[in-house]
């Protein structure tokens, strides 16, 4: 897994008109290579009368699932640039689709290669863009003697937390970082003496803000 990767929020969609001709970009995240060719799909049934419906995508932490379509404009002027722009700004776990509707006036090559690529930037940012930071679940429970110190100690240190748990002792999801989950339960070991319980469990991505 990985520590971290970009990828975008979405979805998002953004629209830039270029003599005549109406590029609508979208984007969004995508888990899975199924999952993308399904976006694509749906993009090209909701604009079924469209002039081209292009496309790109990445999936994959070593991006192993790459594509792009150029859906009918000349070879390498659409699906090779929105390629490009998604891994310019190192995104991962993405899709584009670039509907195009011609406004009558030929663009020539390389005002297709500007057009597909500023309409790919601007659904990128309409999608917003974010960092997603591997951390894992760590479970500490202790006795309600304990519970005003931990609380205070994870606040100063700026843990991410879920809200406790309260039965006979008090539970709190803890969400450090995962390269610094070990670090984490040897602080929590000796912070609370070694009585506190403590158990590592999943991996979750968190969201940041890019």
């Amino acid at each position: 897994m990985l520590l971290s990767y970009r990828t975008v929020q979405g979805p998002g969609e953004a629209e830039i008109v270029i003599k005549k001709s109406r590029f609508i970009g979208h984007c969004r995240p995508v888990a899975t290579e199924e999952e993308a060719i399904q976006f694509i799909e749906e993009i090209k049934k909701k604009h079924w009368s469209a002039t081209h419906n292009c496309s790109a995508y990445l999936v994959g932490d070593r991006d192993e699932y790459q594509k792009q379509s150029d859906d009918g404009e000349p070879s390498g002027t659409a699906g090779k640039p929105m390629l490009e722009v998604l891994k310019q700004q190192g995104l991962k776990y993405t899709a584009v689709v670039v509907t195009r509707y011609f406004g009558g006036t030929l663009l020539g090559a390389g005002g297709l290669v500007r057009a597909y690529t500023e309409a790919t930037v601007e659904a990128v940012k309409a999608a917003k863009p974010v960092l997603k930071v591997l951390h894992r679940e760590v479970t500490v429970t202790v006795d309600y003697t304990w519970y005003g110190k931990l609380e205070n100690e994870l606040n100063n240190r700026g843990v991410i937390t879920e809200p406790p748990t309260f039965t006979d002792k008090v539970s709190i999801l803890c969400l450090p970082e995962a390269e610094e989950a070990e670090r984490f339960t040897a602080w929590i070991t000796d912070l609370t003496q070694g009585q506190g319980i403590i158990e590592q469990r999943e991996y979750r991505y968190i969201e940041q803000e890019i």
